[in-house]
């Protein structure tokens, strides 16, 4: 006999269908912008470099200048978002990074980089804490570190696949149109953004309230849910957006992201340059495809131990646990990193990376869950948009900091020493909030059990 309730049937019904609807568009438009964000990290050794007579350091300098440009209007991007609703605002968006992405494939010099992935920092702003933000409007708590898992799972995916695409396009694109490989990967990645902002302005909901695909049942239950959670958030105490931008939780969080993204945009952006010195360190002589495909295993496989993970994390019953599923795979990727390229083979080595790369993606799915424990409404906007946009001054330290130290050293190590300091600090910050947090909450007044996606 079924113990199944109406109540629970539907929601288990409307969660489903909200993910299938959701999260294939979704995953889809970042899989496309993480490529446009990290891809000057497989141009680099394959020819940018050495056609605009760059320097590690200078080629950290552009990878790195793109978060610059990225702060600046993170906030502001995502208030506009919730303001405007997430369809028109994110077509906006694509477009503009889209023409953007483009245009790299003529820079003359190093200059003209460098601008150009300023400017690209500025059009991406708001783009991922605006995915975020627009998690919460369609996923009830209990479901939310998995969704945000699915979503970011792009990460990793989109590295994989794009070392493959990527070091295929710079292979067999040499000449196309007059231009070196490299300059072709930058045309032809870029395209598909400006596409996808017709099909996110035309198939893209902004709030279940507006969602003709649900019947008339599902998405009552939906909104009640939302309501009533954000009614909950409420009793744990009123956060105004001005308490929001300001508050040291915020920073701590902020802190955490820093320290967790500093692994993942430093191995985004040198794993390529790593691997291609691997015939130097133990005279491994690979291919530009080859070395795409090495560069890809880490990620193939921090794709699958992302979106479990972030399964797992959504059985946490509190704050301080879901900090835990944060911390714990931080740590384990900050200890295993600094080891890479004192090991021996290029096995040991890349496995070394690929549990780091694990540590990083599935540290992020039940990161983003926490800024929803306490924010709702314009200070859920801005909150996240704070973390995300002072989180991903990562964005330029790490290529920075690591080109400098490869330059300075002559070596990848002292660069993947401070990416190990910063994840193990991340993962004892994010204890330290979780508890706080835990301590300050009131007890729940809502039943948080969600029923399943499964």
């Amino acid at each position: 006999m079924s113990t199944t309730t109406p109540d629970a049937a539907i929601g288990r019904r409307t969660l489903r269908k909200v993910a299938l609807r959701v999260m294939p568009l979704l995953m889809v438009l970042y899989f496309v912008n993480y490529l446009d964000r990290v891809n000057i990290g497989f141009a680099g050794p394959n020819g940018m470099n050495r056609e605009l007579g760059l320097t590690a350091t200078a080629f950290g300098l552009a990878s790195g200048i793109f978060f610059l440009g990225y702060l600046l209007l993170e906030v502001p991007s995502n208030l506009a978002l919730h303001r405007f609703g997430a369809r028109r605002w994110l077509a906006r968006i694509l477009i503009s990074w889209g023409i953007l992405a483009t245009a790299m494939a003529f820079v003359p010099n190093g200059t003209w980089l460098i601008v150009l992935r300023f400017l690209l920092g500025v059009a991406e702003a708001g783009f991922f804490p605006g995915i975020i933000l627009y998690l919460t409007y369609w996923f009830p708590a209990e479901q939310r570190a998995r969704a945000v898992a699915m979503f970011m799972a792009a990460v990793p995916v989109s590295t994989a696949v794009g070392s493959l695409v990527s070091s295929l396009i710079i292979s067999g694109g040499e000449g196309l149109f007059g231009l070196t490989g490299w300059r072709v990967m930058f045309l032809v990645e870029g395209i598909p953004a400006i596409l996808l902002a017709v099909v996110t302005f035309v198939a893209l909901t902004d709030r279940p309230t507006d969602a003709r695909w649900l019947a008339d049942d599902e998405r009552a239950w939906l909104t009640a849910r939302l309501e009533a959670e954000a009614r909950e958030t409420a009793v744990g105490g009123h956060w105004p957006l001005r308490r929001a931008l300001t508050s040291p939780r915020i920073l701590a969080l902020a802190f955490v992201y820093f320290g967790v993204t500093y692994g993942l945009y430093a191995l985004g952006f040198f794993l390529p340059t790593i691997v291609a010195g691997f015939e130097q360190q133990f005279g491994t002589k690979l291919s530009v495809v080859e070395r795409g495909a090495v560069t890809a295993v880490p990620y193939v496989i921090a794709a699958v131990a992302m979106v479990l993970w972030g399964r797992r994390a959504d059985t946490a019953r509190t704050v301080r646990a879901t900090a835990w599923y944060v911390a714990a795979p931080a740590l384990l990727g900050g200890i295993a990193i600094p080891i890479a390229l004192y090991l021996r083979s290029p096995w040991t080595a890349m496995a070394a990376v690929t549990v780091c790369a694990v540590g990083v993606c599935a540290a992020l799915g039940p990161f983003w869950a926490l800024p929803s424990r306490f924010l709702t409404g314009a200070a859920a906007a801005g909150g996240i948009a704070l973390v995300n946009s002072l989180g991903n001054i990562s964005g330029f330290a790490a290529p920075y900091v690591t080109g400098w130290l490869a330059d300075l050293s002559g070596s990848q190590r002292a660069g993947l020493w401070v990416v190990g300091v910063c994840m193990v600090a991340a993962a004892g910050v994010a204890v330290l909030v979780g508890t706080r947090i835990a301590r300050e909450r009131t007890p729940a007044t809502v039943d948080r059990r969600a029923p399943s996606l499964d």
